[in-house]
């Protein structure tokens, strides 16, 4: 009887998980930027909270800018005094430096 094994499988040794090749390719076509400015116009009422939401017309992104367009005279001027703190808030979501900018319109 002879004995056998397994060949080696050198599929094995280029396995990545889901998860990195996803990062990866994000990264190779650069996409990652991209993706997380539409996550954080999807998600701008779970970061913001509902009060927010509710007066909030508009989100949208330009060169690295974030523009919210509100409906309250009031909240746009509370916010703008916290506009450092939003971006931060916002950046920490997604985990990098996303915003350099917030403005309120």
């Amino acid at each position: 009887m002879k004995n056998r094994t397994k060949p080696e499988n050198s599929r094995q040794a280029d396995i990545v998980p889901l998860k990195d090749g996803i990062q990866a390719l994000l990264k190779a076509y650069r996409l990652k930027g991209k993706l997380n400015e539409v996550y954080v116009v999807s998600s701008w009422e779970r970061i913001m909270g509902r009060a927010v939401a509710l007066k909030t017309q508009e989100v949208f992104f330009r060169n690295g800018k974030l523009f919210v367009r509100l409906t309250s005279s009031p909240l746009k001027h509370e916010l703008f005094m916290a506009k450092s703190k939003v971006a931060d808030i916002i950046n920490k979501e997604v985990g990098e430096q996303l915003i350099q900018e917030v403005v309120f319109l």
